[in-house]
């Protein structure tokens, strides 16, 4: 397969730009001027970032405050460290970054498919001193899971205590969830990479810690980015039904093939799926798809490159040996019917090959 007929199958780590999304950088690139600086080219700058935060709000029907960051990341580290609650508990299967800036938080009971237990949860705050964070990824970027977050912004809304969620898989893809903050990364659904947004109900929950943003965040707005990310946002999603039909087929056809559906039983959105390739490590399948022009990845794409255990599949209850046999396939807007037929053929020939020997 040639350099040009490569076939992505990787949209969870990152997704194309749409044109619609760098068409409205170029426009940002023609207004560079600092949205901080108080002279007449800084205002009109200033009224494209207003308008741009307006619009954000409006295609997410989100009725707090925004704060545009560098992406999810930092938005993150924003909500994690700057929140007032000092009490934390956070899910066991949350992005890297997340379990990074968590330090001594709590974690949060999941069972066998990487859900958080609501009866648990409640119990956890229950004995709770004080007001806590809770920090639960709303779609793991792993396996695609999708947690029941009506239930548990009830609990938490009940416990008093303030949910932050990771939305940067579901975001544009589905509705938000119920959450006093949130965070977004536009490169997940369209936008450019190092751009994002943390959503905020009421910035009360926060100590302001920087410059710019309503002094919450430091460092000069990415106008052309924001405005890229933005753009995407509003670009037309109806792609939903397809990208259910692609998942489902998959699912059907590696089953059918002698493989594992991770997490099958439970609710998971279209886009992100994890499969076990019995007797073949993860490493290998990623070499041998590589090889033959297909981009995929082991678990997290930040830390694929590890080789380290998932410690997604860890908490899930997975053993070593059969996490270490599992890939991601995520699929996008532009994935097509015969690149998920000819993905699945080559699965079945990796495995067959990896039987002979």
């Amino acid at each position: 397969m040639s350099e040009q007929k490569r076939i992505y199958l990787d949209y969870a780590a990152t997704s194309p730009l749409l044109d619609v999304a760098r068409n409205a950088c170029l426009e940002g690139f023609a207004h560079w001027a600092n949205p901080s600086s108080p002279h007449a080219d800084g205002r009109a700058a200033q009224r494209m970032l207003e308008n741009a935060r307006t619009r954000l709000k409006t295609v997410l029907d989100w009725d707090g405050d925004v704060i545009f960051t560098s992406g999810a990341s930092e938005s993150i580290a924003i909500a994690l460290g700057h929140s007032k609650p000092a009490i934390q508990f956070v899910s066991p299967v949350e992005h890297d970054v997340v379990l990074r800036h968590a330090g001594n938080a709590s974690p949060i009971a999941v069972d066998l498919n990487g859900l958080v237990v609501p009866m648990k949860l409640n119990h956890m705050l229950k004995g709770a001193e004080a007001p806590a964070l809770i920090v639960v990824q709303s779609v793991n970027n792993e396996t695609g899971v999708m947690q029941d977050m009506a239930a548990i912004s009830k609990i938490v809304a009940d416990r008093g205590g303030v949910l932050f969620a990771d939305c940067s898989q579901s975001a544009g893809k589905m509705p938000l969830p119920d959450a006093d903050m949130i965070a977004i990364a536009a490169h997940k659904f369209g936008g450019p990479p190092g751009v994002g947004a943390l959503l905020v109900k009421d910035l009360r929950m926060l100590e302001p810690k920087g410059g710019q943003e309503h002094g919450y965040r430091s460092g000069t707005q990415n106008l052309p980015f924001i405005m890229a990310m933005v753009a995407a946002l509003e670009a037309p999603a109806n792609w939903a039904g397809r990208a259910t039909e692609l998942r489902t087929h998959l699912d059907n056809a590696i089953k059918n093939k002698g493989g594992v559906v991770i997490a099958e039983k439970a609710a998971r959105i279209a886009t992100i799926a994890s499969y076990q390739m019995p007797g073949v490590a993860a490493h290998t399948q990623l070499i041998k798809f590589d090889m033959a022009g297909f981009s995929i990845s082991a678990g997290s794409a930040c830390s694929s490159g590890t080789l380290k255990p998932s410690h997604v599949l860890e908490a899930m209850g997975i053993d070593e040996k059969t996490a270490g046999e599992v890939i991601r396939v995520s699929i996008g807007r532009d994935t097509t019917r015969s690149q998920v037929y000819e993905f699945v053929e080559k699965w079945q020939m990796i495995f067959d090959d990896a039987n002979r020997t």
